[in-house]
């Protein structure tokens, strides 16, 4: 066989050598070469391309230091931030999985001596919240993305607009019962002593439907006082005002709690959230950027993270992937077979999909599930339902 025979035992050796790591002070960072030996080192050393890459080194070493050191710290945090996410964990980990990549920046080539100085700078750079422990460095990633950053604020706005419309909710009927109770403070009777002018004159008292009248009438004969008089017509109107007050209140009660109700209906059908996953329905990926593998096809959702991110299962394959809710879209199933509603009023109930109007992109579905079993929703739109697995 021909030296350069590339099934030669040898070109396999070489190749066998290759694929892993070798030894660090064999590297050549500047020329990015990997010597496997120290007479290979030595060669490299000595050749016209090692020795031309030190003159333009040695005219600006910082700038050199500085690419290195942005690579290096580039590559480390990517990383940490990829496999880790904002986790806490021990530096040497995430070390030791950023060396194994075999075209990865040496630390030697960089302005930090040794993984702890780095460490350090993360913390004070405020890249990472580093703490020290008896069992070494720990680190976890902050992430800065402007995408992460507005959805946590996105998520932020809508807690607080929840707990406004709460607020709103309890102050109306806060209003409601004080309105209410407004016609229920009666007066207070005034109680005078009984004067009688003729001891031997009869007092006379009609219980009748009449009441009013005959107590009117009796007074011209009566003897009693005037004070007696207006006790007795007080304690009349006050009965009747009384009974109107209970009647009034009754109503204003039937009305705040329909009003309470309406309002709570309204806010149901209006009420749409920019998150719709929800476990155990059927979704196709739309995303491009994982490959034709899985570009259009169909999963399962298996969990939903965030609201946001699901962890989905390919049909097909049986595969598991975490991605974005905008990265799938709803699947609309044939006329008989079960949806689920993602958003709107009806959310989170199961239906029956009883007919697709294309032109308007929208279905309509009979609820199947829960207290409004039963009720037929029309021009529900495609992306509210999707079909259940």
């Amino acid at each position: 066989m021909g030296k350069s025979d590339f099934l030669s035992p040898k070109a396999i050796a070489n190749r066998i050598k290759s694929k892993g790591l070798q030894k660090l002070r064999w590297y050549c960072q500047m020329c990015q070469k990997q010597c496997r030996d120290e007479n290979g080192f030595k060669c490299h050393c000595m050749s016209e391309s090692h020795q031309r890459q030190l003159l333009l080194a040695s005219e600006n070493p910082q700038q050199f230091m500085d690419y290195f050191s942005e690579e290096f710290r580039n590559d480390f945090l990517e990383l940490l931030r990829r496999r880790f996410g904002t986790k806490r964990v021990h530096n040497n980990i995430v070390y030791n999985e950023y060396i194994s990549h075999r075209e990865h920046i040496h630390m030697n080539a960089t302005q930090w001596e040794t993984l702890t100085d780095f460490t350090k700078w993360l913390g004070r750079e405020g890249l990472c919240k580093v703490d020290e422990t008896p069992k070494g460095w720990y680190i976890q990633y902050i992430d800065r993305d402007p995408e992460t950053i507005r959805r946590q604020q996105e998520q932020e706005r809508k807690k607080k607009q929840d707990l406004d419309d709460e607020e709103k909710t309890a102050k109306f009927i806060e209003q409601q019962v004080r309105r209410g109770l407004e016609g229920k403070e009666l007066e207070k009777p005034v109680y005078t002593e009984l004067n009688r002018e003729n001891e031997e004159e009869k007092v006379a008292f009609n219980l009748n439907k009449g009441a009013s009248t005959s107590i009117a009438a009796s007074s011209k004969t009566s003897g009693l006082g005037p004070n007696a008089l207006k006790m007795v017509e007080g304690a009349v109107k006050r009965k009747e005002s009384a009974h109107s007050s209970g009647q009034s209140k009754e109503k204003k009660k039937k009305s705040a709690l329909d009003e309470i109700m309406e309002l709570e209906e309204e806010k149901k059908r209006t009420a749409r959230r920019d998150y719709w996953l929800q476990p155990e329905i059927v979704v196709k990926i739309v995303t491009k950027k994982l490959g034709e593998k899985y570009h259009r096809k169909k999963a399962i959702v298996k969990e939903v993270i965030d609201k946001y991110t699901a962890v989905v299962k390919m049909i097909d394959s049986g595969d598991k992937l975490k991605l974005d809710q905008t990265h799938l879209e709803t699947v609309i199933p044939a006329p008989g077979k079960k949806v689920m509603v993602l958003n709107g009023g009806y959310r989170g109930n199961e239906g029956i999909l009883e007919s697709i109007n294309e032109k308007r992109f929208s279905a309509t579905i009979v609820i199947d599930s829960g207290p409004l079993k039963g009720r037929r929703v029309e021009d529900i739109l495609y992306e509210d339902i999707s079909k259940l697995a």
